[in-house]
């Protein structure tokens, strides 16, 4: 019955592919068994306070042993370890249920000692057919990981953090979760080297065939839902959610994905919204680049950027439909940012009927000298070597049309990189963007854009 009902379910995505402006190849159902495991009878106790590591383990072995199937996590607080899901697995979450990830650092360790990062809160790796559905909330206790900064605080949370315990630097600028008042103790010799452990919420790499649907996805340590060179990825009526401030907490990001929808979902995060990401290829990996990707139906309200490419784009992104979506508060619109030695090539770009309000910068930028500097970093130009340069951004073949902003500090922004081909052939049409200070900051010796009937409105208001 539930492999029925999965297949029947899938076949309305058939509707996002009417009408493409470029050929776009379909995600296909994600089918799981109909065998089914309830936490509870795995020794799970959802009080808050047991931990439910071995049950989620448990009830994930029972279903592998079946073939595959449902491991339904009920109505109840769960507090647990790191999760990592296996093929034909569906984690589901009813309406209630609310899995909160422990505070204690040395269960994510990876048993791997060369590793940089420990484990996400909810990992896979080279599996197929995986879900994670349902009404309930996976809370990744990322307080107990981040960092955060005084300067985005206000007194009130900025002792909130204090009374937590950890380090506050010298400088009173930044504060650590190192020796916290919880008393877990400390996984690395150093608060920033600990700080550079941290992982997402959920990670899945190399997999094919995956679908997260409906579930909440709150406080991750790093970013909240993070697909890597994964195939077949449907992405439906999810909300992603963290505090504006919080230091690198990505809402969605696909890395190197093929045949990807995210429609219907809700966003609002301490950085980039909706992501695409593409590293240089990889003989470890068997995707390379973003292509085949549907963003439609979603809202994005606080972010550093609505809908966002890179900062890494090396492999290229190609044949993408970015269409009806709702950008409200965020910081920029619609965000293309890489540099030197992370750059690649674009192909087939449409976005359109983007309605955007309250945008603190940009409707619309291009940038190619983003510095990706860590909390505590200082800010910086770095130098570049000539084979770096040739991985430089190639930000081109993008049809950007029926954007509606009302209100952005600047209107359209961009700017390449003297000497290199970093922007062109971006067509820009049939927009209203009201802007506040700036209608338009275009260096047009290194940023080729065509604008066709685009109206930049100056607020009067201000």
């Amino acid at each position: 019955m539930m492999m029925a009902a999965l297949a029947t379910w899938a076949a309305d995505y058939t509707k996002y592919y009417q009408n493409l402006p470029t050929e776009v190849k379909a995600v296909e159902a994600v089918m799981i068994p109909a065998n089914t495991v309830n936490l509870k009878d795995c020794g799970a106790v959802g009080d808050g306070v047991t931990l439910c590591t071995d049950a989620f383990k448990k009830g994930i072995s029972q279903l592998t042993k079946m073939g595959g199937g449902r491991l339904t996590v009920p109505e109840g607080v769960w507090l647990t370890g790191p999760i990592m899901l296996k093929d034909n697995i569906e984690l589901h979450l009813e309406k209630n249920a609310l899995v909160v990830f422990s505070p204690d650092k040395h269960l994510y360790l990876d048993k791997n000692s060369n590793a940089s990062r420990v484990y996400p809160c909810i990992r896979a790796s080279k599996r197929q057919n995986i879900a994670i559905t349902g009404e309930g909330t996976l809370d990744g206790n990322g307080q107990q990981w981040r960092p955060v900064k005084r300067g985005k605080m206000s007194d009130v949370e900025w002792n909130q953090y204090l009374s937590m315990g950890g380090q506050v630097t010298e400088k009173g600028d930044l504060w650590y979760p190192w020796q916290m008042n919880n008393g877990y103790p400390d996984i690395a010799d150093t608060p920033v080297r600990q700080e550079g452990m941290r992982n997402d919420l959920i990670r899945l790499t190399d997999c094919t065939n995956v679908l997260i649907e409906g579930v909440t996805i709150q406080n991750a340590p790093r970013f909240h839902l993070h697909p890597c060179y994964c195939e077949n990825v449907i992405i439906d009526g999810v909300t992603v959610r963290s505090e504006w401030n919080v230091q690198n907490g990505d809402g969605i990001d696909l890395s190197d994905c093929h045949r990807a929808i995210i429609v219907n979902s809700t966003v609002s995060v301490g950085d980039d919204g909706i992501c695409m990401k593409s590293g240089k290829p990889s003989q470890s990996h068997a995707i390379s680049g973003c292509e085949d990707i549907i963003v439609q139906d979603n809202t994005v309200n606080h972010a550093h950027g609505g809908f966002v490419f890179g900062s890494e784009t090396a492999a290229g992104m190609r044949r993408m439909v970015v269409r009806h979506n709702t950008f409200s508060g965020t910081d920029v619109g619609l965000r293309f940012k890489s540099s030197l030695d992370r750059g690649g090539l674009s192909e087939k770009i449409f976005i359109s009927n983007i309605m955007m309000n309250d945008i603190k910068d940009e409707a619309i930028t291009f940038q190619c000298d983003y510095v990706n500097n860590h909390a505590g970093q200082e800010h910086g130009k770095p130098a570049y070597t000539e084979s770096q340069k040739r991985w430089a951004p190639q930000f081109q073949d993008i049809h950007i049309s029926d954007i509606v902003c009302c209100g952005c500090h600047t209107g359209i922004k961009a700017a390449g990189i003297e000497g290199l081909d970093c922007i062109h052939d971006v067509n820009i049409s049939n927009c209203t963007i009201i802007y506040n200070k700036v209608d338009k900051q275009i260096d047009e010796k290194t940023a080729l854009l065509t604008l066709n009937n685009v109206r930049l409105i100056a607020n009067k208001a201000q």
